[in-house]
């Protein structure tokens, strides 16, 4: 089964608009399925493609980087590389794949080289792939375009789900800012339930499709995935794997908690952020997670007022969050899956909706800030509102307050004071919750199906 990616139109644009004159990266999380999409588009845009995975490349291809990359002997590079795959190469036809190039630096290192010879079009593919200890001893060429790839999305999960006539509805709805009727409000939900719990990896998307929409099949790929990212945190330097250990397996915990932001008492006495700097952005860098900072102040540009002593640490893809945070035993004796599915599991299901809204923000490309006011008068926060959004001006700063109520029965105190401390900011707000949409003045309530599509 072959899932349509949207990323494929930018994959189409960058080589039309290029024209041989950079390579494309295009980095992600392991998993997401940057190698499958870097073929598919070698198979139908080129009349001839060859994909070198690095992972298992053999030592006279290794090699032919070290004794080939020179001008006087580029000739010999590419006989070497079409012999040893047994595929032709064309002139402006054909494709170079180099898959998993963060496992050999010299590769990426190569490609200022390559693109200035202009014979091939260059595609990269990469986790991990700007972290301190691969790039260090390479320069990082000019001539390369980055992308970033993410888990599916929720239109594509309809997609592979067929529900192409229930996508189109939300769209139109979404654009004409109208509420579904009834019916197709309930049928949206429950699709957007099986991807919470499915998640957006095509490797778990394939197990439940292909096995009668067996969750427990899906659970299990998305174990090997959580596997994975486990051995390439036990290769991290070992100045920080532990420390980043430690953290990814807590993250079910944070999140569990009520303001679910990272508390390092928890995981490792006497340890400050900044000796867990590093390891903040491996998991950030990596695409593993997603790293959601304070805002200290609303009023100025939000990297400013930038709080690195506060922080969530939301997962990449929220179906792995739930695998990772139920053990297999529960997941089957608890029949956690299905109570997820009908609204009848007892655990704070904000960790998951917060999760899958901050993977939904992210994927749009907005840096994930929080807002929190400390009341000296209750001993409490006050205000807490999950994320603040921002026009990113620096003359006329506009802010979107968004909160996430998991519930339908909640109350709106937290963003009533955040209006009456930044209401010359505010340009709209946002709550996300299970109910109808409804828009109110300047304020826009929607079910969460909703959120990729109003928020364009």
């Amino acid at each position: 089964m072959e899932f349509k990616r949207k990323i494929y139109e930018k994959l189409l644009a960058w080589k039309s608009q290029s024209n041989g004159k950079t390579a494309l990266l295009i980095e992600g999380a392991r998993r997401v399925g940057k190698s499958t999409i870097a073929e598919r588009f070698g198979k139908e845009q080129y009349k001839s493609y060859i994909l070198i995975d690095f992972r298992v490349a053999s030592k006279i291809i290794l090699n032919n980087f070290y004794d080939n990359l020179l001008p006087n002997k580029l000739n010999d590079f590419f006989n070497i590389i079409k012999t040893e795959f047994g595929k032709e190469l064309y002139e402006r036809e054909s494709l170079i794949i180099f898959d998993e190039v963060q496992r050999f630096p010299k590769a990426r290192e190569a490609i200022k080289d390559l693109v200035k010879d202009g014979r091939y079009d260059y595609i990269e593919t990469g986790s991990l792939i700007s972290i301190k200890e691969n790039v260090k001893d390479i320069v990082i060429p000019s001539e390369e375009k980055k992308i970033q790839m993410y888990p599916m999305d929720f239109e594509e999960f309809l997609i592979a789900e067929n529900e192409i006539q229930l996508l189109d509805y939300i769209k139109q709805c979404a654009s004409e800012k109208k509420p579904l009727i009834d019916a197709f409000h309930k049928r949206a939900s429950y699709c957007f339930k099986e991807y919470l719990l499915v998640g957006g990896m095509p490797q778990s998307i394939l197990a439940y499709l292909e096995n009668n929409k067996d969750f427990n099949k899906a659970d299990e790929a998305k174990r090997e995935i959580l596997d994975l990212y486990r051995d390439d945190i036990n290769k991290a330097s070992r100045r920080y794997s532990l420390k980043i250990s430690r953290v990814f397996d807590n993250i079910p915990g944070f999140l569990s908690k009520h303001d679910k932001k990272i508390v390092l008492s928890n995981i490792d006495n006497k340890k400050t952020f900044s000796e867990y700097a590093d390891p903040l952005f491996w998991l950030d860098d990596s695409m593993i997670c997603n790293l959601c900072y304070k805002c200290n102040d609303p009023n100025i540009g939000f990297s400013l007022a930038k709080d690195n002593s506060s922080v969530k640490c939301y997962l990449g893809d929220t179906g792995l969050l739930i695998s990772l945070a139920f053990s297999e035993n529960e997941i089957v004796e608890k029949e956690i899956y299905k109570s997820i599915l009908h609204d009848k599991l007892s655990i704070n299901k904000g960790m998951i909706y917060q999760n899958i809204v901050a993977q939904m923000l992210k994927a749009k490309g907005n840096a994930l800030y929080f807002y929190t006011h400390y009341s000296l008068e209750a001993h409490k926060n006050d205000i807490e509102i999950d994320f603040i959004l921002s026009n990113s001006s620096k003359t006329n700063l506009k802010v979107y307050p968004l909160e996430v109520k998991s519930s339908k029965n909640y109350t709106t105190s937290s963003y009533d004071l955040f209006k009456k401390r930044f209401g010359k900011r505010i340009e709209t707000s946002y709550i996300v919750h299970p109910k109808q949409l409804a828009i109110e003045s300047n304020s826009i309530k929607m079910p969460p199906y909703l959120l990729p599509f109003i928020l364009l």
